[in-house]
């Protein structure tokens, strides 16, 4: 028995190195996805190939593609987990908030990237902006953030039930009042404040 109270819990061990594992897989995930991005910026997307993102990063193929299933999710596998944030940040704000402002609180989550990388930022949206393949999987993304926020606003009333109608349009309005945000911010090439232009958005449709 004494043996026993000194062990360490079981399974402990197996989290431990399973923690270690993922940060490993996120940094090399990182990495990689910086040298596509250089690769993207030089070379121009369309015109580089996931065997020539192998080589640059020095890895093979196969190696590349555990990380990354297309070159459109090098560039934007980074947003994958943002409409998870909102969503929590949504289901956060105070319960006698109205949804129109816990909807533009909860996307503070998302631009704060913006703040703390202007440049690189600013560089990775012209770069979707002008490379069509990457503008239609940011939108297809999107499309799967939309039922994730519509389901937060219904939690958020108390309905355990799928989002009403409403709920949906919200979610849909919120996301489209981002994305032009982001438009404009882009064209004016970071000059323009991009919190003033959300806060602009979002004040229009209310």
């Amino acid at each position: 028995m004494s043996g026993v109270s000194g062990a360490a819990p079981t399974g402990s061990g197996e989290t431990a190195r399973t923690n270690t594992r993922d940060i490993a897989r996120a940094a090399v995930r990182a990495e990689l996805a910086q040298v596509a991005f250089e690769l993207f910026l030089r070379d121009g997307f369309d015109k580089v190939t996931l065997d020539d993102l192998a080589s640059a990063a020095g890895v093979s193929r196969s190696t590349l593609l555990r990380y990354f299933g297309t070159k459109e999710d090098a560039v934007l596998g980074a947003f994958d987990a943002h409409g998870g944030w909102v969503a929590d940040a949504l289901r956060a704000r105070p319960a006698d908030e109205d949804d129109w402002t816990a909807l533009r609180r909860a996307l503070d989550t998302v631009i704060q990237r913006y703040h703390q990388d202007p440049a690189g930022s600013l560089a990775t949206a012209q770069l979707v902006r002008d490379t069509p393949a990457l503008c239609a999987r940011q939108l297809e993304k999107q499309q799967g953030w939309r039922p994730t926020l519509a389901q937060a606003l219904a939690e958020r009333h108390g309905s355990s039930g799928p989002p009403a109608l409403a709920e949906t349009v919200r979610a849909a309005a919120a996301l489209d009042c981002l994305n032009i945000a982001l438009d404009h911010w882009t064209a004016s090439d970071g000059d323009l404040d991009l919190v003033a232009l959300l806060d602009e958005a979002f004040a229009t449709l209310a």
